[in-house]
């Protein structure tokens, strides 16, 4: 082996940089292997067309933890993150709704289609504060493990008294939004259609599922979680691009130390004796660690870079049918100018052109759109969400030119009958550009140039198996001490010395830093003389 560290980090994400810098600061030398030519994984900036630069992957910003920004300093790095003035802006047939602007303006909005529904918001959101705010409470805390014993008890105990202090309305509210489907609970609270899905669009963001499959009123909760320059719920656009964020977060990272490699696509992990010793490179080098996190997905992690036979029987057929797929087919547009919608006219940079544009006009809509894609592959009328970062990000285009970010459910990971995604992608591109056009005339008519990923497209260029943007489903079975899989939801592979560090661990998918951080705080307390104890009994 050429070299010796006492961290390897496989995947420069922002979670892998997010558990290097954690580790360096604690003193350890640390590496971090990229398979791309550019820093940062999925939450990357990158030029899609001469002058037209745009986040190719992920595209917006809430959910990226308070501790982690002030931490790694990345303000001072250059981070800044502009707010959304409303959240988002449907188009429906023959209307529109706008999201946000504060509770009296939804408020006023929702009474447009319900005054019964817009008396009903400010609890609603009370509610889903409060549930919310036990997510933020866990997101930094490693989850306990089971079989984990006496120290996993306590741990239980600590993380759960929290919830234990709610009402038993709260605790009711927690209980259905971890198990309805985000329809049945929607339906608890409102009566307009037009008021649900200014909701129910969240449960389905990079959830192959609809709005009617139990579970889905999960994942709504998951992207409420987070907050914008301490406004809590909040999103907004990382000037700059998301790759800012990754920009910011490898400087930190080389400020202390980290070796950032690029172009390093790791071929195995090397294991010797149970334990992992180190990793071997596609171009055949091989790398010795006393510690690896892998930063990339379980699917890939335990499928392509460990053998087989490195794994237990039991641990290999349940991290088999660990699941993914998201059903995510994304795009980056450069446009000549803004879209003009039928219901609410205008190519002059408008408040709704800076929010989230979403297309999905109705519950039955999207639950269609999750059944056309199981038969047929992908949706007949899919759901599409549209940013437009150029309107208040000008270094993402040429002057009076813009960029559009595409975020499209509900695309088959792996289509049937054998066909692959490379002789359906430019069709599938064809059609969500017919969809956004039917609610704004001039928009096929202003492309420029486009960039496609389909879910293939996203596994070979991001590492995101099935196309999967969160690294796993993020259903029940795949969440807190379960994910990946019961007795390993605390960051620690069932091989001594290696580690998880991904989205495909708690508390899951998006731009939020928190497994990186949390892996980094159990690496280093394995490393204690308390912690080698532990470990030794724990594996005798």
């Amino acid at each position: 082996m050429t070299k010796k560290y006492d961290a390897l980090i496989i995947g420069g994400g922002h979670n892998g940089l997010v558990c290097a810098f954690f580790l360096a600061r604690a003193g350890l030398k640390v590496r971090v292997l990229e398979r791309r030519a550019i820093i940062g994984g999925a939450c990357v900036t990158e030029e899609f067309h001469p002058g037209f630069r745009n986040s190719t992957a992920s595209y917006t910003v809430s959910l990226l933890r308070p501790q982690v920004i002030a931490d790694m300093k990345l303000h001072d790095r250059g981070f800044r993150i502009i707010e959304r003035t409303i959240s988002n802006f449907f188009p429906f047939p023959d209307t529109y709704l706008k999201l946000g602007g504060g509770t009296a303006r939804t408020q006023a909005e929702f009474a447009r289609f319900s005054q019964k529904d817009a008396d009903t918001f400010p609890a609603y959101e009370e509610a889903l504060e409060r549930v919310a705010e036990v997510l933020r409470d866990l997101s930094l805390k490693t989850p306990p493990n089971a079989g984990g014993g006496i120290p996993a008890l306590l741990s239980a105990a600590a993380q759960g008294r929290k919830l234990a202090g709610m009402s038993v309305d709260a605790q009711a509210d927690v209980l259905d939004m971890f198990t309805k489907s985000a329809r049945d609970f929607l339906d608890g609270w409102y009566e307009d259609d037009h008021v649900k899905t200014a909701f129910a669009f969240d449960a389905v963001v990079g959830n192959y599922a609809g709005v009617s499959t139990p579970g889905s009123a999960y994942v709504l909760l998951h992207h409420v979680f987070g907050e914008v320059n301490g406004k809590k719920g909040a999103w907004g656009h990382s000037v700059g691009g998301m790759g800012a964020i990754t920009k910011a977060m490898a400087e930190a990272c080389v400020e202390h130390g980290v070796e950032i490699s690029l172009e390093a696509p790791v071929a195995h992990v090397l294991v010797d004796g149970g334990k992992a010793v180190g990793v071997k490179l596609e171009s055949g080098e091989e790398i010795a660690a006393d510690i690896i996190a892998a930063n990339v997905g379980p699917a890939l992690l335990y499928r392509q870079l460990i053998a087989g036979s490195d794994l237990k029987p039991d641990f290999k057929r349940r991290i088999d049918n660990f699941k993914t797929g998201s059903g995510t087919f994304r795009m980056n547009v450069a446009l000549s100018e803004l879209p003009d919608f039928t219901v609410l006219p205008g190519k002059e940079k408008a408040e709704h052109h800076t929010a989230g544009i979403i297309i999905a006009p109705g519950m039955d809509y999207m639950d269609q759109a999750y059944d056309d894609a199981r038969a047929f592959g992908w949706s007949k009328a899919p759901i599409v969400e549209m940013k437009l970062p150029s309107t208040v990000d000008d270094s993402l285009a040429p002057e009076g030119l813009h960029v559009a970010s595409l975020f499209c459910q509900q695309f088959a990971p792996e289509l049937p009958d054998g066909r692959s995604w490379d002789d359906a992608r430019e069709a599938a591109a064809d059609h969500i550009i017919d969809c956004v056009t039917q609610h704004a005339p001039n928009f096929k008519a202003s492309i420029i140039a486009r960039q496609i990923h389909s879910p293939l497209d996203l596994e070979r260029k991001f590492g995101l198996i099935g196309g999967d943007i969160f690294h796993g489903k993020m259903g029940l079975d795949q969440l807190w001490a379960a994910r990946p899989v019961l007795g390993h939801g605390d960051y620690r592979s069932p091989i001594a010395g290696l580690y998880m560090c991904g989205s495909g661990t708690h508390p899951g998918g998006g731009v939020t830093g928190a497994p990186g951080h949390n892996a980094a705080h159990e690496i280093l307390k394995d490393r204690t003389l308390l912690g080698r104890l532990f470990r030794k009994r724990a594996a005798a």
